[in-house]
């Protein structure tokens, strides 16, 4: 495996942090190395969020934040492309939160005079998670598409770093496990 670093875009509330965080114990679980750390803007909910994760074979000393991304995630579909684009490598991957085909979604990128990366994925994070967890916390799902559009995890590993993250608070581990699973199955990608 050859590094990846991953950029999640998202506003305070929407579980960014977790994500990252989530992410990186379920590579480390599998063996890998992985750093995740957040970088903040005005620290209340809705304010817009960035967490960074590098997963690595070999050890990561750098605690830069993620300028050049291979993903990135998007985590609150009112971002506009030309935040989270920013740097993505064009063989890159977006992950974006959305009601919107990956097709679609590559068309708003591009009606913004942006070129879109080489893969495309979407879920609808927010009805998942409205539906699971009775809020619009997307962390989980949006890890489930994750995994789901990029292998960078396995779906297992993520399930076991989400039971460990949230140890204590066991009622809430259940409907993210579903919301994970759910939006990993119905997750679409679309390689341009």
């Amino acid at each position: 495996m050859t590094r990846v670093e991953i950029r999640f875009h998202g506003r305070g509330g929407q579980g960014a942090v977790t994500a990252a965080e989530v992410l990186a114990a379920a590579a480390i679980r599998e063996g890998k190395y992985a750093m995740a750390f957040p970088e903040y803007g005005a620290e209340r909910r809705g304010a817009p969020v960035l967490a960074f994760v590098r997963i690595d074979d070999k050890v990561i000393l750098e605690r830069e934040p993620v300028l050049e991304p291979d993903i990135v995630v998007v985590l609150d579909p009112s971002l506009v492309p030309s935040i989270y684009m920013r740097g993505l490598k064009p063989s890159g991957l977006t992950v974006i939160n959305t009601k919107k085909s990956p097709e679609e979604a590559a068309e708003f990128i591009r009606s913004h005079g942006l070129n879109p990366p080489r893969c495309v994925a979407t879920v609808d994070a927010t009805s998942i998670a409205l539906k699971h967890l009775g809020a619009p916390i997307v962390n989980t799902s949006m890890l489930g598409a994750l995994a789901r559009a990029s292998k960078v995890v396995e779906l297992d590993s993520l399930e076991h770093s989400i039971e460990e993250y949230f140890e204590d608070k066991p009622r809430i581990i259940e409907p993210n496990l579903r919301a994970v699973e759910e939006a990993y199955s119905s997750t679409e990608v679309v390689c341009l």
